[in-house]
């Protein structure tokens, strides 16, 4: 689930940054901090919008930045246990097809594609049914639902499995 979440925080401006408008410049080094992070309360980090700044800024004996408090908008993935989800196969191996969830990649497991023992056909790059005949190939835009979350200090150390075997799941 995406989420537009408001985070308030002290941002060091550094004197390189002076020539910038001060939200500018505070929403360029919150950009390189927090894009693409995982935070285990929020989710996955997307993208930063609208940094107001809420404080003239303090500055340190000893230090020539300015320290200012500055509110700020994240646009954040949230995955949530049982949320039904869309995507396209990004990559089937052996084991199972990756689907993508916007930022991240979930694993649907062999055993979890369908009420059927699926197995992986080299000759076609595609997970195929042993009595359905039916096949899961790469690109393919499929609909499964979260079975379970594991979000870690990075993206590619998450881990998110997805199960397609209810009824209306599936290609």
């Amino acid at each position: 689930m995406y989420r537009l979440v408001t985070f308030k925080e002290v941002v060091r401006i550094p004197p390189n940054h002076f020539g910038k408008k001060v939200s500018k410049g505070a929403l360029d080094l919150l950009r390189e901090q927090y894009e693409r992070t995982v935070s285990k309360q929020h989710g996955i980090v997307i993208s930063l919008h609208d940094a107001r700044i809420k404080s003239t800024g303090k500055v340190i004996h000893g230090d020539g930045a300015v320290f200012c408090d500055v509110e700020f908008d994240a646009l954040v993935f949230t995955p949530v246990a049982n949320e039904v989800v869309e995507g396209r196969v990004s990559e089937i191996v052996e084991f199972g097809a990756f689907v993508r969830l916007g930022p991240i990649d979930g694993l649907v497991h062999v055993s979890q594609i369908a009420n059927d023992y699926f197995s992986y056909d080299k000759r076609v790059d595609a997970l195929v049914g042993k009595n359905s005949k039916k096949s899961l190939k790469k690109g393919e835009l499929v609909r499964g639902k979260i079975a379970t979350i594991s979000l870690k200090d990075t993206i590619p150390n998450s881990k998110i499995a997805l199960t397609m075997r209810t009824e209306g799941l599936n290609k």
